[in-house]
């Protein structure tokens, strides 16, 4: 018969997450590890492996996560551009307090690593492609439905929304910056709306 693990996996990989993301991958220690996680070292290595492992795995739960809110927002909207209008208001309205961090989790990943880091980097950047292209089936099916001209280009909507998104989620890092991202996010949405204007 199978042993059963000692603890609850789902509740480790939301603890390993939040601490990952608070204080980044490289600056987390396996001591900081252990006392998140209640866990051994030998325990943590058991169950994922490698730190490293176990950083990919809660950063690919953050990138489900994304685009499952993303797609939920898309659908509950009349029209395409609105549910990524609506999709870039909610990321302005993120309070402080109710995540481990202001920046995205995915941006600070990106910045903390270096180009020469095959894993962790690649890792991140086919994440973001992910997103990039559910952007750009959003602007593709905007297309379809006539709210956008035929010769638009939705991947180059799609790059233009994850530079802005991205420079809005790394700059609500700053302390001073909660009502300025709100308001940011809203400037974003508008100009996603009147794409169908033009």
């Amino acid at each position: 018969m199978a042993r059963r693990a000692g603890y609850d996996r789902d509740e480790v990989l939301a603890r390993a997450q939040a601490l990952f993301w608070r204080k980044g991958y490289h600056t987390t220690s396996l001591k900081d590890l252990e006392a998140a996680l209640n866990m051994r070292p030998g325990s943590i290595y058991a169950a994922f492996g490698s730190k490293e492992a176990l950083f990919a795995e809660t950063l690919h739960i953050y990138a489900r996560r994304s685009r499952e809110q993303l797609r939920q927002t898309r659908v509950a909207k009349a029209s395409p551009l609105a549910g990524l209008a609506a999709y870039v208001r909610a990321l302005g309205c993120i309070q402080a307090d109710a995540v481990p961090s202001r920046a995205c989790m995915l941006v600070k990943t990106l910045l903390e690593t270096p180009d020469d880091d095959t894993v962790l980097r690649r890792l991140t950047e086919e994440i973001m492609e992910g997103m990039e292209a559910e952007f750009a089936t959003a602007f593709r099916a905007a297309q379809t439905a006539g709210e956008l001209p035929d010769g638009t280009d939705p991947e180059r909507l799609a790059c233009r929304l994850q530079a802005e998104i991205f420079g809005l989620r790394a700059y609500a890092q700053r302390s001073d910056a909660q009502d300025k991202v709100a308001r940011l996010a809203e400037d974003i949405a508008r100009d996603i709306e009147r794409l169908a204007d033009r």
